[in-house]
């Protein structure tokens, strides 16, 4: 969109219609769960979705919810046809959608432990129809919305739960591996995400520093333009696509004890395990970024929202001297580093919601204890293959676009105890060797997450 004089203009968003999931970020703490449903009747999945659409928090409603409580829903390929959705507007999805995420798998890196034929069931097949996340931020909260999610099931036999997760926020308000989460999102334009932040913190910015540039809100929303300057095709009719935006749900099996030890075999002191572990992730576990505190941690600096993401790699840091160039954060999000090529960053950022499972480990236990735990993560986007995929394939499972050759992302590449670790100092680089995997897939689909009148359309369809 632009105006008379060229200028582009800020694209105005339907927050009403856009499920709020997509542009918000949850509150912490919080508890949750995601649950996955088969549709057997597509009149009784209909009436399912019919039920679950008022309690669906939108972009608007996100600081007040329904039932203090915030819902979201998403539906796979196999669950649009369960519901009588046409045969052509299935036909107007995108191949990689239909093709689903354990027929990709390969391209991912999802092989050995991770290939599909070890996910959990009923992950990656045909019988995952619809994802229902459901949030709260606190146990009463989330019981009411429990409740309320079972009555929309009542007397509906042709719908039922097939796979619960339970997922809420740690003690520690990090991951498994000790690390602050959540950190660095974009700016989406039209979204009000950088002008809410800046509010919260008592910031007054023309941008918040450390979103970086705002990106176009057809990046991540269909219906609007893209990076591209152009529509990313919509699912038709447009009622069914527009406001919509593609999910990849994966189920990553995190091996803390392994991680653990390898750090301790790999540093002489724990201050050495603590800096080792920041150069793998690129920030410490407070969130200050290495970029900014090259030394040691700095809790102060990851506490103030101006500071925290308001760095760059090729202006600061070109080497890697600080924040290696095949730490993880660096590569989800170059920023700046591939400013001498032909790469355009923008064009293939992703949202991205982490969401950890199961019970810690204790702290210093360097044994498993054979205990389900890691984390969910959500990616969101409007192009599964150029966003997802190719985060995935090339910057998390290559090293090429940074002169590593075929290193691998240290924390979720698909390493297999013959990888390489690159960290450069002066006067002489150190390489860790036999990398082991620490992100095992135990599984995966892709999503649509649908506005909220195309969940209307589908429920109110009569086929």
């Amino acid at each position: 969109m632009a105006d008379s004089a060229g200028q582009a203009e800020e694209q105005v968003l339907e927050l009403d219609d856009i499920q709020g999931t997509l542009l918000r970020q949850r509150p912490m703490p919080f508890t949750g769960a995601y649950f996955l449903l088969r549709i057997d009747d597509p009149g009784d999945g209909r009436q399912m979705l019919a039920r679950l659409v008022p309690h669906v928090a939108s972009a608007t409603q996100w600081w007040d919810p329904p039932n203090r409580a915030w819902l979201s829903v998403a539906l796979s390929y196999s669950g649009l046809r369960a519901l009588g959705v046409p045969q052509e507007s299935l036909d107007s999805f995108p191949d990689a959608f239909r093709e689903g995420m354990a027929a990709r798998a390969e391209r991912l890196g999802d092989t050995g432990d991770s290939s599909p034929g070890h996910w959990d069931a009923p992950l990656g097949s045909a019988d995952v129809h619809v994802a229902v996340s459901v949030f709260a931020p606190d146990a009463a909260a989330m019981e009411s919305l429990l409740a309320t999610a079972r009555e929309t099931l009542r007397d509906l036999p042709g719908v039922s739960v097939v796979y619960r997760l339970d997922a809420s926020a740690l003690p520690t308000k990090r991951t498994h591996l000790g690390f602050v989460d959540g950190i660095g999102e974009p700016d989406i334009e039209g979204s009000g995400v950088a002008s809410i932040a800046q509010r919260m913190s008592g910031g007054d910015y023309g941008y918040l520093p450390g979103f970086g540039p705002t990106i176009k809100a057809g990046e991540f929303v269909l219906g609007y333009t893209n990076e591209l300057g152009r529509l990313t095709p919509m699912p038709q009719p447009d009622v069914l696509g527009r406001n919509g935006t593609y999910v990849a749900f994966r189920k990553l099996h995190l091996r803390v004890a392994e991680y653990r030890r390898y750090l301790k075999d790999n540093a002489a002191s724990p201050e050495e395990e603590e800096l080792l572990a920041a150069k793998m992730v690129g920030r410490w576990p407070s969130g200050a970024p290495l970029v900014l505190a090259p030394e040691h941690d700095d809790p102060d600096l990851a506490t103030d929202p101006h500071r925290i993401n308001d760095f760059t790699y090729h202006e600061q840091d070109p080497a890697g001297q600080r924040c290696p160039l095949g730490s993880h954060i660096r590569r989800m999000n170059p920023r700046d580093a591939l400013a001498d090529t032909l790469v355009d960053v923008k064009l293939h950022r992703a949202l991205r919601r982490g969401t950890p499972y199961g019970p810690m480990l204790p702290e210093g236990e360097l044994e498993d204890d054979g205990a389900e735990r890691g984390i969910v993560f959500i990616f969101m986007g409007t192009e599964l293959v150029r966003q997802f995929e190719f985060l995935k394939s090339q910057w998390a499972n290559d090293g090429d676009f940074v002169g590593l050759g075929d290193e691998k992302d240290p924390i979720v590449g698909s390493n297999d105890g013959t990888g390489t670790f690159t960290i450069p100092k002066r006067p002489v680089r150190r390489r860790l060797q036999q990398l082991p995997r620490f992100a095992v897939t135990k599984g995966g689909e892709y999503l649509f997450l649908p506005g909220i009148r195309a969940l209307k359309w589908i429920a109110e369809r009569d086929t």
